[in-house]
C-alpha cells in the first residue's frame, strides 16, 4: 500500500513543478512584451537627427545672425536729394526758404523743450529730432570665435588706417569677438568706408543698431 502513495506523491510534485515553471514562462512573456512605463515615453533620437545636429554645429557661421537687415531709406530721403540737385533759381530759392523754415521750428521746439535755440541753430550737437533715422551704423569686419584672430582683424585694419574695436557677445551659447567701426551717423557713410575695405579685399557687413 506504502508504494503506490509514494509514486503519486512524486508524480505530483513533478506536475507541480511542470505547471509552476509553465506559469513562470508565461508571465515572462507577458512582462516582456508589455511596454515599460517611464521608458518608453522618452523619444529616441535617430542617428539622422545626430548627424544633422554635428553638420550644423560644424557649419556654425557666426557672422551669419549678427547683422541686422537694413531698412529701406525713407522716401522723403530720396525726394530731398532730387531736390538738391534740381537747379535753377526758383529751385534754390525754394531749398533756402525750406532752410530757414526748418531752422525756426528746430529752434522754437528747442526753446519749449528748455533748449538754448542759439546752440541749435550754430549746429552744436543734440539729440536726434524726431523722424530722423532711429539706428547708427556699424561696418563689421568679422566675428571670431577666438579672442586672438579678432585682435589680428583689427591689426589689419589698424595697418590700412582704419581705427576698429573689439567688443564680445555671447551667442548661441558661446563667446563671439566682434570687430566693428565706427559708429556712422547715415547709413551713407558706412556704406563708404565698407567700398573702401571690400577694395582692400576685406569682407565686411552693415549693422544696425538703435539710437541710445
Amino acid at each position: 500500500m506504502r508504494a503506490p502513495q509514494r509514486g503519486g506523491f512524486v508524480l505530483g510534485v513533478i506536475v507541480g513543478l511542470l505547471v509552476g515553471l509553465s506559469l513562470a514562462l508565461g508571465v515572462a512573456l507577458y512582462i516582456t512584451k508589455a511596454p515599460v512605463p517611464f521608458v518608453n515615453k522618452v523619444p529616441q533620437r535617430t542617428p539622422e537627427q545626430d548627424q544633422a545636429e554635428q553638420a550644423r554645429n560644424r557649419n556654425w557661421d557666426p557672422n551669419a545672425p549678427l547683422a541686422g537687415k537694413l531698412p529701406r531709406l525713407p522716401a522723403a530721403a530720396g525726394a530731398a536729394s532730387a531736390a538738391a540737385g534740381a537747379s535753377g533759381p526758383a529751385a534754390a530759392a525754394s531749398a533756402a526758404r525750406g532752410a530757414a523754415t526748418a531752422a525756426a521750428s528746430a529752434a522754437a521746439s528747442g526753446a519749449r523743450a528748455g533748449k538754448d535755440p542759439a546752440a541749435i541753430l550754430s549746429g552744436a550737437a543734440t539729440p536726434a529730432p524726431r523722424g530722423a533715422e532711429p539706428f547708427v551704423f556699424f561696418v563689421q569686419a568679422g566675428a571670431y570665435t577666438r579672442a586672438d584672430e579678432a585682435e589680428q582683424q583689427r591689426a589689419r585694419l589698424a595697418m590700412l588706417g582704419h581705427s576698429a574695436k573689439v567688443t564680445e557677445r555671447e551667442q548661441n551659447g558661446r563667446v563671439v569677438y566682434r570687430v566693428r567701426l565706427g559708429p556712422y551717423e547715415t547709413r551713407g557713410d558706412a556704406e563708404g568706408l565698407q567700398g573702401k575695405l571690400q577694395g582692400s579685399a576685406i569682407e565686411s557687413q552693415l549693422v544696425r543698431v538703435e539710437r541710445p
